[in-house]
């Protein structure tokens, strides 16, 4: 048999609770779906590119925050400066007068064709080649074949430089030698050369005091030649002299 029960208050509201519950599930799914849908509506398709395309975000540097513009500078501007006046050309002054005088004499010499020739180098006589006035005298041979050159005095001997290494009766004659020049005007190295008469000596009493003597070296081409050698002969005839 079955029994009738009234349904309280106590008993509907937990039903109530569930299906207002549900209901809200229901609509907060529905309002997420249509702002979905929405969204993807709004989006626009891109087109595929390929890998070795250029892609620009413009967005991105609109998505950038603009920098706050700084506060424009005061423009100087430099302070005006007048224009310098143009300095005055100098004047060129022109001399009424040449400053330079023409001179008042030929600055050559005239000469007649004469005195042309006459002063041509070409006519002028060539220097001799051969021995000059001034050379010294050849005569002979030294004792090794060296020239012997005539003696020159720079000072004669006295007798009494002479006397003293003369021999006891010593006849009159004369006495040789040959002996080279040196610095100084002196000779050294002298040898006998000949004697007149024979076995007197006179040959070794001129080289021994021919320490004494004083002869100029000969001269070739006015040149002296120390160390050349010089003949000198001494007679003896009552008084010394020499040659």
């Amino acid at each position: 048999m079955l029994a009738y029960q009234a349904s309280s208050p106590l008993r509907t509201t937990p039903l109530r609770r569930r299906a207002s519950g549900l209901t809200l599930a229901l609509a907060i799914n529905l309002l997420l779906l249509l702002i979905l849908l929405t969204l993807g509506r709004g989006q626009e398709r891109r087109p595929k590119l390929g890998e070795d395309a250029l892609v620009v975000d413009l967005i991105a540097g609109a998505r950038s925050a603009p920098r706050a513009e700084e506060p424009n500078e005061a423009v100087r501007t430099p302070p005006k400066t007048e224009p310098k006046p143009p300095l005055p050309k100098p004047k060129i002054i022109l001399p009424v007068k040449p400053s330079l005088t023409p001179p008042s004499e030929k600055p050559w010499i005239e000469m007649s064709k004469t005195e042309m020739a006459a002063a041509d180098v070409r006519n002028l006589p060539k220097a001799s080649t051969g021995s000059g006035a001034g050379d010294s005298q050849e005569v002979g041979r030294g004792p090794n074949g060296e020239v012997l050159y005539a003696a020159e005095w720079a000072r004669r001997p006295t007798d009494t430089e002479l006397g003293g290494y003369l021999p006891r009766n010593a006849p009159d004659g004369w006495g040789q030698i040959a002996c080279r020049t040196v610095a100084g005007n002196r000779v050294e190295d002298c040898i006998e050369m000949g004697q007149s008469p024979r076995g007197s000596r006179l040959a070794s009493a001129v080289r021994q005091a021919a320490w004494q003597f004083r002869v100029r070296p000969p001269r070739k081409n006015g040149q002296p030649l120390v160390g050349s050698w010089v003949q000198i002969r001494i007679i003896y005839q009552g008084v010394t002299r020499t040659e």
